[in-house]
């Protein structure tokens, strides 16, 4: 008989939990989620690109790892509420742009991809492009980026996050994660201004936190700031996001978000080190306000 699984459970508050199971995600959706019971899915699978995980192997043959990202997304539909949202964070690299287009074709059989957002890490804005109302005194370089060593290819300071539901007609809260108008005029011109607040778009630039220790601060070979999770469910909606799953869950910054967020959590990994990190991660974050402005 194989032995019990027995997941990490912290609790958040109101009877709410983080939940974070020892476990392969293909079979952990139906057994510990099932049908219909993850509200928003958020996650960040392996990009096959040669990653040293600890204990995944990232160099899989292309026509194997697109047909498995076929089961993930196969998976994830049916764990999906009817109205739920699908955010799947993907990065190609310099040889291999197409990469997460095909990854995103794959999970589209099964879904539909309602909207395309460019996670933008690092970028430089000239002084002279803000305008005089951002009141910049220099030109400004954010932001981190993986440097690529190359005369052919530009640093890479973007991914995707593709956004998939059901039917593509699942009603975002745009503004929950909107921005003030840069031009005050246009509250007044536009009907549906409803205040000093637009949508942000499609093009969000949020930057990971500078690190003092790698060992501490990010022991993971690949992950997101958990800044980018909580936008993600505040745009579904936050009130109706009850159940938040990471089916690649890593060292938690989906869990994180979540427990800023005060909602149901369920994350699958393979690897009972990250776990044990997302766990201290979840535990850190509620003892101790974000640093990072979450909008």
């Amino acid at each position: 008989m194989a032995p019990r699984v027995r997941p990490t459970r912290i609790p958040i508050g109101r009877g709410r939990a983080v939940v974070l199971w020892p476990e392969d995600a293909l079979a952990g959706l139906s057994r510990r989620v099932g049908p219909g019971g993850a509200d928003v899915v958020v996650t960040s699978p392996p990009y096959n690109i040669g990653v040293r995980y600890g204990r995944y192997r990232d160099d899989r043959p292309r026509d194997e790892y697109l047909a498995w990202t076929g089961r993930v997304g196969a998976a994830v539909a049916a764990a999906l509420a009817a109205d739920g949202s699908f955010f799947l964070n993907v990065a190609g690299t310099p040889k291999d742009p197409w990469l997460p287009w095909d990854v995103a074709r794959e999970v589209g059989r099964s879904l539909v991809l309602q909207n395309v957002v460019h996670w933008v890490k690092s970028i430089a804005i000239e002084r002279r492009a803000a305008g005089r109302s951002a009141g910049l005194a220099t030109d400004l370089a954010l932001g981190h980026y993986k440097p690529v060593v190359s005369d052919r290819y530009l640093h890479g300071a973007h991914e995707y996050v593709f956004h998939f539901t059901h039917r593509g007609d699942v009603r975002l809260d745009r503004l929950a994660i909107g921005v003030p108008y840069q031009d005050k005029s246009n509250v007044g011109r536009w009907r549906r201004a409803g205040g000093d607040r637009r949508c942000r778009g499609n093009t969000w630039f949020l930057p990971y936190p500078t690190i003092r220790e790698r060992a501490r601060d990010r022991p993971h070979p690949a992950t997101f700031p958990p800044e980018l999770a909580e936008w993600c469910v505040r745009l579904h909606g936050q009130a109706k996001a009850r159940t938040v799953v990471d089916p690649f869950v890593g060292i938690g910054s989906s869990a994180v978000a979540a427990a800023r967020l005060g909602v149901d959590f369920v994350g699958f990994d393979i690897d009972p080190e990250y776990l044990r990190a997302a766990a201290e991660r979840v535990r850190r974050a509620l003892a101790t306000p974000p640093e990072t402005p979450r909008s």
